[in-house]
């Protein structure tokens, strides 16, 4: 197929995946309409659980391999909705519905690029598609479970909204179980040991304590306490307090090394749920990033979290639509957003894998 028949394809293919329930870890319908995808295009692709996967025809194991993902699970709507996030409704060249944006465009702009390339021969990169499964709850059964399935990756493009932007590097993730300690009383008792009261200058701390080393791309890494639980009766001084600390690391961390920090240096106890989710880079100089910024697209460091987290290889986050539109009411990407996106995924690659 051309590229305009495999973008109209794809966008009748979003249509379908918005109309289809996808929740995390409840993607199998959508997985099946990626499989008909590949199917009625003649590639041959592989099911593990609700990822769906795919080299490219030619594929050759002395040859370095580029990684296209995106995901097919999405959030539950939320409240806010004025139409049916199940419904495909095109208005304005607009294309509304659940996961419309996050990440549908890119999932499909990428398998339609992927289905572009599947068949040419002597290409200097191997491709592997994977649209991947629970990506929005980071399951167990998402791409993470694929990288001992795939090939070896050599370098990864991560589907999320960007507006075709490149996104070089990305905060990861730690979230911390903090509790700070005291001493339980009765209300009416003196008690120079409250936890709750110990908590101000706990608080005061992680509101100004600054991590020593900034990255040029990212940033800061950025400590927020987002929760905060104590006691169960309006007599009773409990005995501790406990806060949620969620922290995004730029790329001059490792988690290991933040949670080292913070374990000797923050002034209660701190637990890390998962050390799993690291920040993510690509040399600026790597041959898809230059071949970006020749076409035009500009580099920045994204806040947000992906599966890029879960990569060990370089990577960068590149797709159509908008970040801020994800996981709102009334979520949409443009038409036109999809087609840019499969030419500007194919005109990157054309001048690095050919």
């Amino acid at each position: 197929m051309t590229q305009k028949e495999l973008t109209y394809s794809a966008i009748d293919l979003l249509k379908k995946l918005i109309e289809t329930p996808s929740f995390s870890s409840e993607e199998d319908k959508t997985g099946d309409l990626l499989a008909y995808w590949c199917t009625i295009h003649n590639i041959e692709f592989k099911r593990t659980k609700n990822n769906i996967w795919a080299v490219n025809k030619y594929f050759d194991e002395s040859k370095p391999t580029i990684l296209l993902n995106s995901h097919h699970d999405t959030v539950y709507p939320n409240n806010g909705y004025t139409k049916d996030p199940f419904k495909a409704i095109v208005e304005d060249r607009k294309l509304y519905g659940l996961g419309s944006n996050d990440a549908g465009g890119c999932l499909v702009s990428l398998l339609a690029t992927f289905s572009y390339f599947y068949n040419q021969k002597n290409l200097k990169y191997n491709l592997v598609f994977v649209g991947s499964a629970e990506e929005e709850s980071s399951g167990p059964d998402g791409l993470n479970s694929m990288l001992s399935i795939i090939p070896k990756i050599d370098v990864a493009i991560v589907g999320e909204p960007t507006q075709m932007q490149l996104a070089i590097a990305e905060k990861g993730l730690i979230v911390f179980d903090a509790k700070v300690k005291g001493t339980p009383s009765h209300a009416a008792h003196p008690n120079n040991d409250n936890p709750i009261y110990n908590t101000i200058e706990v608080l005061e701390w992680f509101k100004n304590y600054q991590f020593e080393k900034t990255s040029d791309v990212l940033g800061d890494v950025k400590m927020t306490v987002t929760q905060i639980k104590a006691g169960k009766q309006h007599n009773a001084v409990p005995s501790a307090v406990d806060l949620v600390v969620d922290v995004r690391v730029n790329d001059k961390y490792s988690n290991q090394e933040i949670a080292d920090i913070l374990k000797k240096e923050a002034p209660c106890v701190m637990v890390p749920r998962s050390l799993r989710l690291n920040s993510s880079s690509i040399d600026i100089n790597h041959p898809l990033i230059q071949s970006g910024i020749a076409i035009g697209r500009t580099t920045y460091g994204s806040p947000t979290l992906s599966d890029q987290s879960v990569l060990s290889c370089q990577s960068v986050k590149l797709g159509p639509g908008d970040s801020t539109r994800s996981h709102t009411a009334d979520e949409y990407i443009n038409i036109d957003e999809i087609k840019e996106g499969i030419d500007i995924y194919i005109k990157i690659l054309e001048q690095v894998i050919k």
